[in-house]
């Protein structure tokens, strides 16, 4: 696979992936990820796998190896077949010369708890999950849930991201969190301004009417500007990165 950098020059390679991607001197981050076709469609046959290819896949292994928690709506867990969140040897090595975990935790979002303990992303994930829900969850289903994971409890009758956010950083140190997903998760951060910074592939698909963008909800607050950090085309893909404008 041939890559040019449209902000530097060709062929990168996972370095300099990781050098593109990086945010420098540890700051809270919180990025979200996501890959599109050119239509605007965020699913293929209702799932994002159908639009990713070679150049996406090594985006998405690179943004997981430099993030502290990685963050995913309970709907994104159950229908992209979510496994235990892991890493290769030589990148859990690269983490812990950086003074990160192993493995990045994993955190999923969820009002409703219709998550099943036995599901290997939670059971077999290689450290402790976090799951953030409401208080007018189901007590039954929260139960259950801790018993694979600790059940973080964070407002009345939806959750309230601004505060779970804060209790991850402060309690289990998640600086930067990785968001992949879904819509709806990717629309309440943006209604919290949690956004700092927003991974975008650009598929060189054209997928036809039916599937939805890569935000969705209630319109919430204004349109927030952001800054292209670096454009890279890798054959016909766009990867593109922008940042919180200031």
């Amino acid at each position: 696979m041939r890559e040019i950098d449209l902000t530097g020059g060709p062929a990168l390679d996972d370095d300099q992936l990781i050098e593109r991607y990086g945010t420098g001197p540890a700051v809270p981050l919180l990025r979200v990820n996501f890959v599109t076709s050119i239509d605007g469609a965020v699913t293929v046959d209702g799932r994002s796998g159908g639009l990713g290819d070679d150049a996406d896949k090594r985006v998405f292994g690179v943004l997981r190896q430099l993030s502290d928690g990685l963050m995913v709506g309970a709907g994104t867990l159950r229908i992209e077949g979510y496994g235990p969140v892991r890493m290769s040897e030589d990148r859990r090595a690269w983490r812990e010369q950086r003074g990160l975990a192993p493995y990045p935790r994993l955190v999923v979002v969820s009002g409703s708890l219709d998550l099943d303990p036995a599901t290997p992303a939670l059971a077999d994930a290689p450290v402790r999950p976090v799951v953030v829900t409401h208080a007018a969850a189901d007590d039954e289903r929260r139960d259950a849930l801790s018993a694979v994971a600790d059940v973080l409890v964070h407002g009345v009758d939806r959750v309230d991201l601004v505060a779970a956010v804060a209790e991850l950083r402060d309690r289990y140190g998640l600086g930067h969190l990785l968001c992949e997903g879904g819509p709806h998760l990717f629309g309440a951060l943006h209604s919290a301004d949690l956004v700092d910074e927003v991974c975008l592939t650009l598929s060189a698909l054209r997928t036809g009417p039916g599937a939805g963008r890569i935000i969705a909800g209630v319109p919430d607050g204004p349109a927030r500007p952001m800054r292209l950090a670096h454009a890279i085309a890798a054959g016909d893909t766009l990867l593109l990165r922008y940042v919180r404008e200031g």
